[in-house]
């Protein structure tokens, strides 16, 4: 009964939330009539569309974090914020792609790997450093909480849901379409997610475009009659972006190596050819700098006339700078363009969640199970069998995932965005000098690659969890940089032997020329 009066009071946006998920739901079952092994709920096989990857790797992306999370972060500490989230970790991010993206395209075609762990062992030749990164990569799960407790805010506003039900809808939901359809249900719901997000984003960005009318020195104007600190570039009250290393070095450091992640990375492996890779990444591209604009919101909503109250936790009456997307929203648009805008703020966070999932039990089924199963149980068994065997597994691991997700979700840390940092930053800590280094020198070897992950995660955890900075965002970047000495020796060796091996041969040449 409660139910059919929640609808009765918001048709508009059940009616809208009813008709994405009849249609995710469709999606999904035509991914699952292509799913029938590890490889297709991994990667698919190789058969879709540049632009459906690329659609689906910008909402990858982008998710709850850009959409929801992260203009609480200028909200609270102004253009620093901006700038390091906007401009220092976007162009972070595009660097990465372009640098990255072909080569590793390349190593996973030639050794077919499925994942991120499997590629880095396939490419430096250890089984262990595999399973070392697949156990790494299980950090993630910080991040699939911080997306369920994003949408469950956005589900309690937006459609009257409890925190529970909203919690239990979306784990028994997302997962469940990735358990049917894996890679292709997560690659065709994207496509739908992104372009409804697009539209949207479009939308939130038009809204407080009046602001700048008067141009950029008046809206500076009326943030510095509020806090000062909030024009400043580099914001000297603020425990996150206070300095030039925290809003420029790590903010481009972090968006490189956020590449790293392996809902991101694996990417390049669901097409068959460097010229796709192209075409995916000017489509992503193109739809991510879109994206990025909603952190201006921030902004907006520290010039909108919206009351103290809405940006307060119901519960406890404390302030949450989560909630700043929400009560904006709530409070510029009408009932009609609201319902339109929630049902693209759900999308968002499904759109990555269900990508992590894929990446996630594709890893613990393929890099974990089958290393040992492997060596005991199926030892012997055809590889059709193993890979029949690790999607099922694959299966079972993302439902013992959706309860162990739920279960830290219904009491969720204060800031999400820095609960899901922490993680997602100890994985491309560990991940972006093995990967780059395996791109860019052939013969860096596996023990190289050890110290540099080793060193990576270890300094990140450490150096966080001491108190060194706040912002997580900082550490993972001194843990990157230390990361990168760690390998600097044996990358110097190896580039003076290809440079020495090409003398020789020239000399050669020209003996025998002569």
């Amino acid at each position: 009964m409660r139910y059919l009066d929640l609808i009765a009071e918001r048709p508009l946006v059940w009616s809208l939330f009813a008709v994405y998920a009849i249609v995710t739901v469709y999606l999904a079952w035509r991914g699952a009539k292509k799913t029938n092994d590890i490889t297709s709920f991994s990667i698919g096989k190789g058969d879709l569309s540049p632009l459906v990857v690329g659609v689906t790797l910008a909402s990858s992306i982008a998710s709850t974090a850009t959409f929801v999370i992260n203009p609480g972060f200028v909200y609270v500490h102004g253009v620093s914020a901006l700038i390091h989230l906007g401009g220092s970790v976007s162009l972070g991010i595009i660097v990465g792609l372009v640098a990255m993206s072909v080569g590793f395209r390349r190593i996973g075609a030639r050794t077919r790997a499925i994942t991120l762990p499997q590629w880095i062992g396939e490419r430096y030749g250890s089984r262990g450093l595999a399973t070392l990164f697949a156990g790494i990569n299980l950090l993630s799960i910080a991040f699939v909480v911080l997306i369920l407790g994003s949408l469950s805010i956005v589900m309690q506003q937006t459609l009257g849901l409890t925190n529970v039900e909203s919690l239990i809808f979306v784990t028994v939901f997302v997962f469940g379409y990735v358990f049917l359809g894996g890679a292709y249900a997560h690659a065709y719901t994207n496509t739908l997610q992104g372009v409804i997000m697009f539209v949207v984003a479009v939308i939130i960005i038009a809204s407080g475009l009046h602001w700048f009318s008067g141009g950029v020195g008046e809206v500076a104007s009326e943030l510095a009659a509020i806090d000062p600190n909030l024009t400043r570039a580099i914001n000297p009250a603020s425990n996150l972006f206070g300095s030039f290393f925290a809003v420029y070095v790590s903010g481009f450091v972090i968006g490189f190596a956020l590449v790293c992640q392996p809902h991101i990375m694996t990417k390049a492996l669901f097409v068959r050819s460097d010229r796709e890779v192209w075409k995916y990444l000017a489509v992503a591209i193109a739809i991510g700098i879109t994206f990025s604009g909603l952190l201006v919101v921030g902004i907006y909503a520290r010039l909108g006339d919206i009351p103290a109250q809405a940006f307060l936790d119901p519960a406890t009456g404390a302030f949450r700078q989560d909630q700043v997307m929400t009560a904006y929203l709530t409070h510029t648009f009408s009932p009609t363009v609201l319902a339109f805008v929630a049902v693209a703020l759900l999308a968002a966070g499904m759109s990555t969640l269900d990508g992590i999932l894929v990446a996630l039990s594709s890893i613990a089924a393929n890099d974990l199970f089958l290393n040992l199963a492997e060596r005991r149980w199926l030892r012997h068994a055809p590889a059709h069998v193993k890979a029949r065997v690790a999607h099922r597994v694959s299966q079972g691991i993302l439902v013992a995932m959706g309860a162990v997700s739920f279960a830290i979700a219904l009491s969720p840390p204060r800031l999400l965005g820095i609960f899901g940092q922490v993680g997602v930053y100890g994985i491309v800590a560990a991940s972006a000098v093995p990967i780059l280094i395996g791109i860019v020198v052939p013969s860096a070897g596996k023990r190289t690659a050890l110290a540099a992950a080793v060193t990576g995660v270890a300094v990140h955890l450490v150096l966080y969890f001491a108190g060194v900075s706040a912002n997580p965002g900082v550490t993972a970047t001194y843990a990157i940089l230390a990361s990168a000495v760690m390998a600097l020796p044996a990358v110097v060796r190896a580039t003076r032997r290809r440079q020495s091996t090409a003398t020789a041969h020239l000399g050669l040449s020209s003996q025998g020329a002569r």
